[in-house]
């Protein structure tokens, strides 16, 4: 009788697997919901954030055994929950950091094909204009340069730059309107 006293009583595994089910579940209809507030204040996503607590709960399920106390229970769901947390967080940084970039904007086919259009309209244009005019505008508007860079290049005064300039513009506004009429 003495020596039975001090032998633990053994319980067959299955007992121990309901025991740790019905304490698993018991748990988890009470602290579901809190769980999951903190998962979610931790990922910033619903859905992530239930996976991470299920997640925790499977893992308790499978470590109940190692599971000394059970009272320790809940404070072993919520470190769980908090690691998961993190991994997911690391995942997602590690996929932002790799994610391709996406191309720049870049204009559509229609929009390229009427900037062409235009473009060709307006050389056309400007090779209809008096020599003159168009030199001084293409230095001007294509070349950016000042009215003293004209005068200097043309070999005529800022005044005579000013005229051509405005002649050039008005002749190839006319020619541009008829053209769209």
């Amino acid at each position: 009788m003495a020596v039975s006293a001090f032998i633990p009583e053994k319980r067959p595994a299955t007992a121990v697997a309901w025991e740790a089910q019905q304490f698993v579940t018991e748990l988890y209809q009470a602290e579901y919901k809190s769980l999951v507030r903190l998962a979610l204040l931790l990922v910033h996503d619903v859905q992530t954030a239930e996976e991470v607590v299920q997640e925790s709960f499977v893992a308790m399920n499978t470590a109940w055994r190692r599971l000394r106390d059970s009272q320790k229970a809940l404070a072993y769901l919520r470190q769980s929950v908090v690691n998961k947390s993190r991994s997911v967080l690391r995942h997602r940084t590690v996929i932002d950091k790799n994610a391709p970039k996406p191309p720049p904007d870049e204009p559509s086919a229609e929009s390229s094909a009427l900037a062409r259009i235009e473009r060709v309209a307006v050389v056309t244009a400007l090779l209809a204009l008096p020599t003159r005019q168009r030199e001084a505008l293409v230095l001007r508007y294509y070349g950016d340069f000042s009215e003293a860079e004209i005068a200097a290049a043309m070999g005529i005064s800022r005044g005579a730059v000013k005229s051509h300039t405005s002649r050039g513009m008005s002749a190839l506004k006319s020619i541009l309107e008829q053209e769209t009429s």
